[in-house]
């Protein structure tokens, strides 16, 4: 079997501590088979961890990877007027290669950065999953549904695309592909393609995904019509279980909180998104001390503007503090988790952690770099004065993706060069 080992480097152990060890991968399987000092000398291929920290591979909960090509193009706005006036009208002028422009780009951005796996609701999914599967990621991808305003046989179309995409693409890329079923969210799809959507996830063993409680503008709403909570509305429909992740759940009460712990369904926490948008801060300590699974998500690029989950781990922990009123609230290691295990175990995708047996998917971190001088506290630093740039290699599935910065699975100036012409030409086509 080839080998590879990460050797020379400090260790972030599952528990939080950090060692000094060397990381041991069986690249046939994909697997971390050790984890222990000096083993670089038994391997196929060694990579140089000196003056930095091996960390789980970042995952990236909740984004939609092609709006990167919307990166920076409708700005300060409230989300309702921003998705309806901006988003929207411009991304149904997207094509296949758009799309895969832009999805391109995105992977680009996460492997530099040391993400490994991401969450990814959109559209054109066939160009999606291609573009994993070149680029050597792991992801959970699906369609997004969205129902109203549309006519019954285009809504009913809508939904049977995600259902035919979570069947056929489920497993792709040698497993480094998983599928979901993703109705948008509770306002924008109708209770009768929940039903739908529910009852095909659970017959080909797929979770769902949404988008829920986001803002007040929607939580209120669906309070009116129902005379409920939103996440009992779509407890009532069967959506809540525990495969079911939801994205952003800024705007939830208590009765919601012990909902998702009893169902076991996980939160994707996005606090550059909520707070660009001005959504709102997420109860993020409230959920930890309840027990709900919560992930890291950066949203789209067009609502952050970056894929960096290293800023992301930042914004978490800040904003965190803010919510909860305390300066210990959302604490390192427990924003250190979210971004790995979190992610992992929301997606339920392998990796997050790093141990024998686990999925190598890994992050090494230069700690050498001025802003990271000096060194009282590993996961401190992770946190608050990491940044994507400082990664220096990232591997996903035993492979490496990206040594000492260079990204060998993509031509990075080809993609650039791409996006930029995909680009212009939909803001051609939106007017």
């Amino acid at each position: 079997m080839p080998t590879l080992c990460v050797a020379g480097g400090r260790v972030l152990r599952p528990d939080g501590s950090v060692t000094t060890a060397d990381v041991f991968v069986d690249q046939a399987s994909g697997d971390i088979i050790d984890v222990a000092p000096e083993l670089g000398g038994e391997a196929d291929e060694v990579l140089d961890a000196a003056g930095s920290v091996v960390m789980p591979g970042l995952v990236n909960a909740h984004t939609h990877a092609a709006m990167t090509l919307l990166r920076g193009y409708a700005d300060d706005k409230p989300l309702d007027a921003w998705l309806r006036e901006d988003i929207w009208p411009a991304e149904a002028t997207l094509e296949p290669v758009d799309v895969r422009a832009g999805t391109d780009l995105a992977l680009l951005e996460m492997i530099r950065s040391g993400t490994t796996a991401f969450g990814d609701m959109y559209f054109h999914v066939p160009d999606v999953v291609a573009a994993v599967d070149d680029a050597g990621l792991r992801a959970r991808v699906g369609h997004g549904i969205v129902t109203v305003g549309k006519d019954t046989e285009t809504a009913h179309d809508d939904v049977d695309e995600s259902l035919d995409v979570a069947r056929e693409y489920d497993g792709a890329a040698e497993g480094r592909i998983r599928t979901a079923v993703m109705p948008h969210s509770l306002t924008t799809v109708s209770g009768e393609a929940f039903e739908r959507c529910v009852e095909v996830a659970r017959d080909i063993g797929v979770p769902l995904h949404l988008h829920a409680n986001e803002t007040r503008d929607e939580v209120d709403p669906l309070v009116d019509e129902y005379g409920t909570d939103p996440l009992q509305y779509a407890d009532s429909l069967g959506v809540l279980d525990s495969g079911t992740f939801l994205a952003h759940g800024v705007h939830v009460s208590e009765t919601e909180i012990d909902l998702l712990v009893e169902r076991g369904s996980s939160v994707v926490h996005c606090p550059a998104s909520n707070m660009k948008l001005a959504s709102g801060m997420a109860p993020v300590q409230q959920y930890l001390d309840a027990g709900v699974t919560v992930a890291l998500g950066t949203d789209g690029a067009a609502s952050n503007n970056d894929l960096d989950l290293f800023d992301e781990m930042r914004d978490a922990a800040m904003l965190g503090k803010l919510a909860a009123d305390r300066a210990d609230a959302v604490a390192a290691p427990d924003v250190v988790r979210m971004a790995t295990a979190g992610g992992a175990d929301a997606l339920g995708l392998p990796g997050g952690r790093l141990e024998p047996g686990a999925a190598a998917d890994l992050a090494v971190v230069d700690l050498d770099a001025p802003h990271l001088t000096p060194v009282h506290d590993v996961v401190s630093h992770l946190v608050y004065a990491a940044r994507g740039a400082d990664v220096r290699h990232t591997i996903c599935d035993g492979q490496v993706l990206m040594r000492d910065r260079e990204v060998l699975t993509m031509d990075a100036e080809r993609v650039k060069e791409r996006a930029r012409e995909r680009a212009a030409v939909m803001a051609d086509r939106a007017g």
